[in-house]
């Protein structure tokens, strides 16, 4: 049988390690996509992972400052969730899209033009339609297929 400090101390490492795992994931999430909402949803999952290590401290210390900083932690991606939601319809409306490296005229003026690789001109207005290849043979790909993907 564990003691009770044993316990809070068990109970405290799954808290940790919950919050750890969130925040991990919600970093490579954002690290990794190129989407505008796919990043502001890895960035609440980040603040999540937060806040429940915040609220694992505050019940190991017999504290509520965590449960409060959780409560302005959720106040605040509140707000950020509201703006985000103004931005990316703002930035849909201008341009069509919500891939980040479309977006180079955001920059400051100052700033050189960063590429890391080059983006694809839209020749064709009309759209093809994929065509399947018979069993055995690989399709044929252009290269620039494989390096920039047009969606997400």
């Amino acid at each position: 049988m564990l003691s009770h400090a044993e316990a809070e101390i068990h109970l405290l490492e799954n808290y940790l390690l919950i919050g750890a795992l969130l925040f991990t994931i919600g970093l490579v999430g954002f690290l990794t996509r190129r989407n505008m909402i796919v990043m502001f949803l890895a960035a609440e999952m980040m603040l999540q992972g937060v806040s429940v290590s915040l609220v694992g401290w505050g019940r190991f210390h017999d504290d509520w400052g965590g449960q409060m900083l959780v409560i302005f932690i959720l106040t605040v991606a509140a707000c950020e969730a509201a703006i985000a939601l103004a931005l990316v319809q703002m930035l849909f409306h201008r341009g069509g899209n919500l891939d980040i490296a479309l977006w180079q005229n955001l920059r400051e003026g100052n700033q050189p033009r960063f590429v890391d690789r080059e983006i694809p001109a839209d020749d064709d207005p009309k759209p093809t339609f994929p065509k399947l290849t018979p069993a055995g043979i690989d399709p044929k790909t252009k290269e620039e297929d494989t390096i920039y993907r047009t969606h997400v």
